[in-house]
């Protein structure tokens, strides 16, 4: 199903969704192409909790009656998130294959199979490669070394921490394991953990998904950055605007499905990324994600728009001549204000540096700021300080 075919059958068969191009001052038969959803605002997760609420269970965003799909889950929030019948709903598949699991491994699934949508997400993604799951979730370790074991299993998909616990259970229960490949997510995998795990003989790769949209990214062999698979629409997108951002800029995770049963439509997932454009030497072709660069909700809101501490690093990386650095938000007369304190390296002229600092913020963070060179920051001092007192 193309785009527009996927958005008129969504207009037509889910209602909060008619309303949603509705209100965008938009019709289904005006989105031809990826450009054309851009006027259409950012769909995030609270509102979606929000439009539940209000008109439960799924805020009238589901295109196909309740008892049509495989399986709902609920996330915290709460959040109702439908699974349609269709096989490999949440598109692991790619992502599996490339961390090299192939028909025929057996694999011990350790995500969740409680109400959210994990386990069984990566069960269909595994069944859908050709692998024998076992649904191990996360407890009973000795049970579970004690499997892995007997079965000679190969792979793992779960938390980077649970598989460091598992190996270390195995050798304290002396059992030796053929495990040899994993893959991971929903938590960080620092350079640390992932060299003790391969020592100890684990090939572990990551990805990045959601429990609304499933995959979005994953790790090739080169280990540098998330492939996009290429059965979403996934862009990295300003905070504010919602359009597009250019490639190496820091922006918000932003998704459509081609789902016709769910209209997850321009959702923003609430995590920050950056695109990179350049080859990589695995000699795929799709674009990659740097990886994870915070949450959206760590963002301030000023002036009616978000300003991340993200937004602020990368624009102080480009300053070598200043050493220390935070902004300052207060509020004088129900106006917000914003003043960038800077510490500089000796030598350098206040003023001139000053304006520089002043149109680089404007062009980055669209923002207009004050700047004030200081003496000294405190070394705990963060990109961004809110200072602001709201009267009760």
């Amino acid at each position: 199903m193309d785009l527009n075919a996927l958005i008129n059958h969504l207009a037509e068969n889910a209602p909060g969704f008619h309303e949603r191009l509705e209100k965008a001052g938009l019709k289904s038969g005006e989105i031809q192409k990826t450009e054309d959803l851009h006027a259409l605002p950012v769909l995030r997760k609270d509102d979606l909790i929000s439009h539940q609420a209000l008109s439960p269970p799924f805020g009238g965003m589901l295109a196909c009656d309740p008892g049509d799909l495989k399986r709902i889950f609920q996330s915290p929030g709460p959040l109702y998130d439908p699974e349609s019948r269709r096989s490999d709903y949440w598109r692991w598949k790619s992502a599996l294959e490339a961390a090299g699991f192939r028909a025929g491994d057996v694999v011990l699934n350790a995500f969740g199979y409680h109400l959210t949508p994990a386990g069984a997400m990566f069960e269909e993604g595994l069944w859908a490669v050709g692998c024998a799951v076992i649904p191990g979730g996360v407890g009973n370790q000795d049970q579970q070394v004690q499997a892995l074991h007997t079965l000679g299993v190969s792979g793992y998909v779960g938390l980077p921490s649970y598989l460091k616990a598992l190996l270390d259970k195995a050798e304290e229960m002396s059992l030796m394991l053929k495990l040899e490949k994993a893959f991971v997510t929903a938590e960080p995998l620092p350079p640390s953990l992932r060299s003790h795990l391969n020592e100890r003989g684990v090939t572990v790769r990551q990805g990045y998904g959601t429990a609304e949209c499933g995959n979005l990214g994953y790790e090739c062999e080169i280990e540098n950055g998330w492939h996009v698979p290429d059965d979403a629409i996934i862009e990295v997108c300003d905070i504010n605007t919602g359009l597009p951002l250019s490639p190496g800029e820091t922006g918000e995770i932003v998704v459509t499905l081609f789902v016709e049963d769910y209209a997850l439509v321009r959702f923003g997932t609430g995590d920050l990324s950056a695109m990179n454009v350049e080859p990589c030497g695995c000699g795929r072709t799709s674009e990659r994600m740097v990886g994870w660069l915070g949450r959206l909700g760590a963002a301030t809101k000023v002036r009616g728009m978000f300003l991340h501490p993200r937004q602020v690093t990368d624009l102080m990386s480009r300053f070598s001549e200043v050493t220390a650095y935070q902004i300052v938000i207060t509020r004088e007369e129900h106006l917000d204000n914003l003043t960038l304190r800077v510490v500089l390296k000796l030598g350098v002229d206040k003023d001139e540096i000053s304006g520089r600092l002043r149109a680089a913020a404007r062009e980055a963070l669209k923002f207009r700021l004050e700047v004030q060179p200081v003496q000294s920051l405190p070394d705990s001092a963060e990109p961004v300080k809110d200072e602001r007192v709201w009267d009760m």
